[in-house]
């Protein structure tokens, strides 16, 4: 990390040199104005794509698996809260500052009541039937949600071992609103906790009734661990029984260029793990995974009974992504170590005990420092030099064409006009030349820009097809396919009543179907979204490389024609150019990938088209049904209207989805995937105009000069001797850098 951190400042400071050459050459009598503008605002402004870039680190793992406690650790300190609980919906981020800040990020009241619209779908009390008629902030409405939460009763909100999400979601809401009430408001509130306060954000983290009211949490601590560009992030437990959550990870998943998979040695590698690496590589995410086994000290009796564990959890992982990287130590152990001067007296005595298992501590000990050493590695060498390949070429292009601009003016200031006005000639039919190239390359750009924008559109359309296509058409054949479990409710129905049995029915068919986008459908989006950018990519390459090979054809011809003038210093090559890469441009261009939970947002549409035909239907067969027949037929009414009411929440819900991934097409098309096609297509013409432009210079400016100030000639002469000294100076700052950063390799 320290490397790139040096790297990054070495550039930058590059730059600044190169800034202030480009200042002086404009103050040179006679050549105001000859050298190009954009030179100089390209170093000015180059600091800007590295400090804005991010490389951001998910750390996920289920429950209880010591996600934070890992953190803390890597981070040295006891920053975050530990065992926050599974309602908390948000992922904390963490970065470097310049001392302990905590930024929390509260919903708003629209939000809040968004979010109890989506829970409240069938449920029975009063003003759920009407949106518009329930308001939180009011106490009815409120009393009137927990009444119809304690008619349901504990037991019935419990399903699969797990407590209904929904439920949790508005008893929290009900629970934290007097501790919030006068935080929240019509928009975001963003508070900062500093310092001495900096611990106060725990009461939100670690608290489900207050953590359900904030939609983000950023944590800036000043930990040399950390460079100005990374990120990590501690997700939420991927076996969290609300899906929602699953798509809320998936969401930071996306930006994430390392994956660090925590599992405790306690339970192992389990159901839900395999479950969430599985969607990872479907996501096509698990390349870059790194495996944390955290390790319980007082779970194992020697070092030697753990390896038969770590070798199960190895196969185990291995069905999923061949040969991974496996590390284990204690993150708990760890982060005593660092911080044990503040322990409480009995966290030191753990500390003292677990320091007499010498084998454990010295296996925890090298495991750990293995650890850091690829993880600095796969940041360094694969993500963060990309963060500056692209600047340091964009840097050496200009400064190729600085360094022939001096030396071109120096050679004329020192020519008789029939030699120089040679090399003019010369100069404007390589300029005439490389105008025409230009000219066919911007062409033939507009052309593939054209071309791919069209196969873009058609590989959209087809993947969201209703008929042929794989999202819509499956999601409907689950829906189709669902069968809802009644039996359940023929004891329950004569209890909690009709309304309540339809809710509870209801939420379990919602969860089934929430479960099923984003675990199957959304990584299928997202595998078909990266196919899709590795297509723009492959374009670029395509052109890139034909007119990176005719610039060098074109300069190789002018240094030949340049030497038969004897003019030897024009480069023989300038390096091969690099496409753009994708993150970057998506930096740049403030792109993101739309978020993976607005797919599971339609239960608002089932509440304004279904929920009202629903009850109707139901009611007044109900009620027809209990005209005619006796009480005692009267649960079997119930049970049947049950499963008429089941076949009409699947019709409402298949046009709901049909709807939403109509709207949820034309965004990915239109403001994800073609915006991402153009803003890459005009950076590849960017580099590419740069290079064609490097050896392009206005001479005439010199020449009319130089013949009415022959006894100035010498100062400039001089002044230009002095830019070339220092142009030289940054070519081999620019070369140690290059070479530094191919040694890191």
């Amino acid at each position: 990390m320290r490397s790139f951190h040096v790297l990054k400042e070495e550039l930058l400071c590059t730059a600044r040199n190169m800034a202030e050459l480009l200042t002086m050459a404009q103050s040179i009598p006679g050549l105001s104005g000859a050298i190009r503008n954009e030179w100089e605002k390209t170093c000015l402004n180059i600091s800007h794509p590295i400090s804005d870039d991010r490389l951001c680190v998910a750390v996920v793992g289920s429950i209880k698996s010591g996600k934070s406690t890992f953190i803390n650790a890597f981070l040295k300190g006891d920053y975050l809260k530990r065992g926050a609980g599974v309602v908390t919906s948000i992922v904390t981020r963490v970065r470097k500052g310049q001392g302990l800040k905590a930024t929390l990020y509260f919903k708003s009241w629209e939000e809040i009541h968004s979010d109890m619209e989506h829970a409240m779908v069938l449920l029975p009390m009063p003003v759920a039937s009407e949106a518009s008629s329930f308001d939180f902030r009011q106490a009815a409405s409120r009393l009137a949600l927990q009444t119809a939460l304690a008619d349901l009763g504990q037991d019935r909100l419990i399903s699969n071992g797990t407590r209904n999400e929904n439920s949790v979601l508005m008893a929290s809401y009900v629970k934290g609103f007097e501790s919030v009430k006068d935080i929240i408001s019509d928009e975001t509130v963003v508070r900062c906790y500093k310092d001495k306060d900096f611990s106060l954000h725990r009461d939100f983290v670690g608290n489900d009734s207050l953590a359900v009211y904030l939609k983000d949490i950023e944590i800036e601590i000043n930990a040399d661990v950390l460079d100005s560009n990374l990120e990590m992030a501690d997700c939420q437990g991927s076996d969290s029984p609300n899906p929602l959550h699953l798509a809320m990870i998936q969401d930071y998943l996306l930006q994430t260029h390392l994956i660090i998979y925590v599992i405790s040695s306690r339970t192992g590698l389990r159901r839900a793990d395999i479950r969430f690496l599985s969607m990872i590589q479907k996501m096509g995410l698990a390349e870059h995974i790194l495996f944390v086994v955290n390790c319980d000290f007082s779970e194992h009796d020697s070092v030697d009974g753990l390896l038969p564990l770590i070798e199960r959890i190895r196969e185990e992982i291995s069905l999923i992504k061949p040969s991974p990287s496996i590390y284990t130590f204690s993150s708990l152990y760890n982060l005593f170590e660092n911080i044990e001067p503040s322990l409480s007296e009995k966290d030191l005595m753990r500390l003292l005990q677990w320091q007499e298992e010498r084998s454990f501590t010295a296996f925890c000990d090298m495991e750990t420092q293995r650890f850091m050493t690829d993880f600095d590695g796969m940041l360094l060498h694969e993500r963060f030099a990309l963060l500056l390949r692209n600047p340091m070429e964009r840097l050496a292009v200009i400064s190729a064409g600085v360094d022939h601009w001096i030396d071109i003016n120096l050679d004329m200031l020192n020519r008789d006009s029939v030699s120089a006005d040679e090399m003019l000639e010369k100069i404007k039919r390589h300029e005439a030349r490389i105008l025409q190239l230009k000219t066919m390359m911007k062409s033939t750009l507009d052309g593939a820009l054209q071309k791919i924008r069209q196969d873009i559109k058609t590989d959209v359309d087809r993947f969201f097809d209703i008929r042929y296509g794989d999202v819509l058409s499956g999601i409907l054949r689950f829906i189709r396919q669902y069968t809802a479990v009644i039996d359940p409710f023929q004891e329950k129905t004569p209890k909690i009543g009709f309304t309540q049995a339809l809710f509870l029915v209801f939420q379990e068919f919602k969860h089934s179907l929430d479960t099923f986008v984003t675990e199957s459908t959304m990584p299928e989006v997202i595998r078909f979204v990266r196919e899709e950018e590795a297509k723009i990519v492959a374009c670029l390459l395509m052109i890139a490389t034909p007119y990176d090979g005719l610039l060098q054809d074109a300069l190789s011809d002018y240094r030949i024609s340049m030497s038969s003038l004897g003019f030897t210093s024009v480069q023989n090559r300038i390096d091969p150019i690099h496409i753009p890469e994708l993150d970057a441009v998506k930096s740049r261009s403030k792109l993101r990938l739309p978020s993976a939970g607005v797919t599971l947002q339609y239960s608002a549409r089932i509440k304004t088209e279904a929920i009202v035909k629903l009850g109707c239907y139901t009611l007044v067969t109900l009620v027809k049904r209990l005209l005619k027949k006796s009480i005692e037929n009267r649960q079997e009414n119930e049970i049947h209207a049950l499963k008429d009411g089941m076949d009409r929440m699947k019709q409402e819900t298949e046009r709901s989805i049909i709807s939403h991934f109509k709207d949820y097409q034309e965004n990915l098309k239109f403001q994800y995937i073609l915006k991402l096609a153009d803003a890459a297509f005009q950076s590849l013409l960017e580099c590419l105009m740069e290079r064609f432009d490097t050896y392009s210079t206005d001479i005439a400016r010199i020449m009319q000069w130089a013949d009415g100030h022959q006894t100035d000639k010498g100062q400039v002469s001089r002044t230009l001797n002095g830019m070339r000294l220092k142009s030289r100076e940054i070519a081999e700052q620019i070369r140690s850098i290059r070479e530094q950063m191919d040694a890191e390799k």
